[in-house]
């Protein structure tokens, strides 16, 4: 079965992120691999060697995949994209909301919306855009 996996792009701060990812989404990293282990780390420039190559993040239902840029390459932060993740349990989406919100900014509070019991969006530390939303009604059929 294909399986489709955001891969974030960061500044250095990959690891950072991942574990806050790791601890906000319950998940587990399967994977966080700098340059210098990987076969071909004896050839990245200098200063790349502690960067993160791959990094995989797993947790119920959601996957996110990220590395970091190469020294002296322009990051330009991620743009024109969202992470939508979607929970039954009002409660645990409120948590999940809360907890990327530290040190980001929120852009939408939480609150009731006509698709769901409650909704937010935010910009995490890291300047990923989230959406988030938890006991999600039924949506009319599409005409």
């Amino acid at each position: 079965m294909p399986e489709l996996a955001p891969y974030l792009s960061f500044d250095g701060n990959c690891a950072e992120a991942m574990r806050f990812y790791e601890r906000v989404l319950n998940g587990k990293l399967k994977a966080l691999l700098t340059n210098s282990q990987t076969p071909v780390g004896d050839q990245m420039p200098p200063g790349n060697e502690d960067r993160i190559m791959h990094a995989r993040l797993e947790a119920e239902g959601i996957i996110l995949m990220g590395g970091d840029t190469m020294v002296g390459t322009k990051h330009e932060g991620m743009k024109g994209l969202a992470l939508t993740v979607s929970y039954e349990n009002v409660d645990e989406a409120q948590r999940v909301f809360d907890g990327l919100a530290e040190g980001g900014k929120v852009t939408m509070p939480w609150s009731p919306t006509f698709w769901a019991e409650r909704f937010g969006m935010l910009t995490d530390r890291y300047g990923v855009h989230w959406i988030v939303n938890g006991g999600l009604n039924a949506l009319p059929p599409m005409a």
